[in-house]
């Protein structure tokens, strides 16, 4: 589990909740509550992402907010190493032999090139077929990117609505002073039911997702990049310092530490 985004999610609502009961006690809570306001701002930006969507991408849209929970399951360096140890394969028995290695393999993107390059096809077609999926990929990834960046804009859209339609309500109640106080409250509240939306749920939420998919991308060029050099026979160091190009530092000084152990071993 990803724990930066749920002690993040959680820790923003208990900042909130602390900031409203903070010297007047958990009674107030129920000062911030409405039936209404709710069904305006909620239901109305939910309601209006409906309509921009089709239904299925709407629900996987919902359902993606999961994703940022999850931990990455795609570990740069082992990627690489993985790719240095089927160049060294390939070099000493040739690239008929990577066949057999690639059974082993879990990450089906890889595997497919791999058997690609087994069946001898062209170098420019195993990267346009790979790029072709890598790039589909990474739309189906951005709609549920967009979905949520959408539901991040109608949120405080929504909440203004409702507070328009409080304030009407307000004014038509002026006759009535001891009416202007909790109409005003209910007006406020769907503005904050709007900013929590969008700044508590949706942008974090996207800007996940925007995070895992650039992270999965890179695995996936990393992988491209690799398995041509592969294909065209070129030395495993050269693999190996080619890849690397794609580390941050932390990462590159990492996997050379743990090379120069391993020889050392």
């Amino acid at each position: 589990m990803d724990l930066a985004s749920l002690l993040g999610i959680v820790i923003c609502l208990a900042l909130v909740i602390f900031g409203i009961v903070a010297g007047n006690g958990f009674g107030v809570i129920v000062n911030f509550l409405d039936l209404n306001s709710a069904l305006i701002t909620f239901g109305g930006a939910f309601c209006s992402v409906m309509a921009s969507n089709t239904m299925p991408d709407f629900v996987a849209g919902i359902k993606s907010i999961g994703l940022i929970f999850k931990a990455q399951s795609a570990d740069t360096p082992e990627v690489i190493k993985k790719i240095i140890d089927l160049s060294n394969v390939a070099r000493k028995e040739g690239l008929l032999s990577l066949e057999e290695a690639a059974g082993d393999l879990d990450d089906a993107f890889l595997k497919k090139g791999i058997l690609l390059i087994v069946d001898g096809t062209d170098p420019e077609l195993v990267r346009g077929i790979m790029e072709t999926e890598m790039i589909s990929v990474d739309e189906r990834h951005k709609k549920k990117i967009n979905f949520w960046s959408d539901l991040g804009a109608m949120g405080p859209a929504w909440g203004m609505i409702g507070t328009l339609v409080g304030l009407v309500n307000m004014l038509q109640a002026m006759d009535d002073p001891g009416a202007i106080g909790p109409a005003m409250a209910v007006a406020l509240i769907t503005t904050l039911y709007g900013s929590l939306l969008a700044n508590w749920i949706c942008t974090p939420t996207s800007a996940k997702l925007k995070v895992q998919n650039e992270q999965e991308m890179m695995g996936k060029q990393i992988v491209i990049e690799g398995l041509l050099s592969i294909q065209a026979g070129e030395n495993p160091r050269v693999i190996e310092e080619k890849l690397k190009s794609f580390l941050e530092p932390k990462e590159k000084a990492a996997m050379d530490a743990a090379a120069g152990g391993e020889a050392d071993g």
